[in-house]
């Protein structure tokens, strides 16, 4: 390594797509300042790459690799969820670590509401009725005048919100932190979650992976629910006790649920969710965008240049609450 390229802050990018990132650099006028190794996720990296990284973009990491990164402050997650990095049994406690919080924001949010409209609009019972040529006249029910609960409003349910209440929704729901929020007609503490289910006609699951969360969705509060009401999950599968959602379909304690989730991806052929009454299975389809690289790189960027320049990181994870 020349004595020049010693002077600049060496980042790795652990990543199979790293034509936008590199771009973005470029773009911020960043790139006279670092050293950038692009190495794919199928590759591990050397030892001297892991000797000398200061600061890395990956989509996790295996146990056993932070160690042998000396000079590594900063590591970029590159999904919103961390719980694969709190898992490692090595992280470290003086690294920084930030993920791609709100990058999902464009992209979320219109898949929660197309979700919002199959469940409330007989669209897809009208293409199956085609199928057999027949014509079943029904009515197509308001989302108007409905309340969605959202459990987790952090910044894709507060984007859920302003949507939904420019469709005439009563928005509600829970905040680690609660406080007023544009859209949302009352922000409750967590403690407070079965008061947002006993009101809600949709209750949207935005949650966190963390030990609280695990197991939230259970029996007890499956029926605390409407039993009109409708559970769309977008956070993540371990916060529901399977057996007790289907069960609550199945009996009718719950009108259904719309799972994008799930303990396992890809959910397992013989898991009793594919073929259970009331509930639908999406492929996890609620987050990716044909430009999500690009949302990525702009936090990246934005993170790089308050790394360079010796000021705070956004969208630190706080490690005590575990996001």
């Amino acid at each position: 390594m020349t004595d020049r390229a010693a002077d600049k802050a060496q980042i790795l990018l652990w990543t199979d797509q790293p034509a936008a990132y590199l771009e973005a650099v470029k773009a911020a006028g960043l790139a006279d300042r670092v050293v950038i190794d692009c190495v794919s996720r199928k590759e591990r990296p050397t030892p001297d790459q892991l000797a000398r990284t200061e600061a890395m973009m990956a989509g996790g990491v295996p146990a056993g690799l932070l160690p042998s990164m000396p000079k590594l402050r900063w590591a970029q997650a590159m999904s919103a969820g961390v719980e694969g990095w709190m898992a490692l049994p090595d992280l470290p406690p003086a690294l920084t670590l930030t993920c791609a919080r709100g990058t999902h924001k464009e992209s979320m949010p219109e898949n929660i509401l197309a979700v919002l409209f199959y469940v409330a609009k007989p669209v897809a019972a009208a293409v199956e009725n085609q199928k057999s040529g027949r014509w079943v006249h029904t009515v197509p029910q308001p989302l108007t005048g409905k309340i969605l609960g959202i459990l987790g409003l952090g910044v894709i349910g507060q984007e859920v919100a302003r949507i939904a209440a420019t469709l005439g929704m009563r928005v509600i729901g829970t905040r680690r932190r609660p406080e007023p929020m544009p859209n949302v007609a009352e922000v409750l503490s967590p403690e407070r979650t079965d008061e947002v289910l006993a009101q809600s006609d949709f209750v949207l699951l935005l949650l966190p992976a963390t030990r609280a969360t695990d197991n939230f969705i259970d029996a007890r509060r499956l029926a605390a629910m409407k039993p009109t009401a409708w559970l769309l999950n977008f956070g993540r599968g371990h916060t529901i006790v399977d057996a007790d959602l289907i069960a609550a379909a199945k009996n009718g304690k719950i009108a259904g649920a719309v799972l994008d989730v799930f303990r396992q991806e890809p959910l397992p052929p013989e898991h009793p969710f594919w073929t259970a009454d009331g509930i639908v299975v999406l492929p996890h389809i609620g987050g990716p965008h044909p430009e999500r690289d690009r949302f990525v790189a702009q936090l990246f960027v934005d993170n790089l240049g308050r790394f360079l320049d010796g000021r705070p990181l956004r969208e630190v994870v706080d490690r005590a609450a575990g996001y």
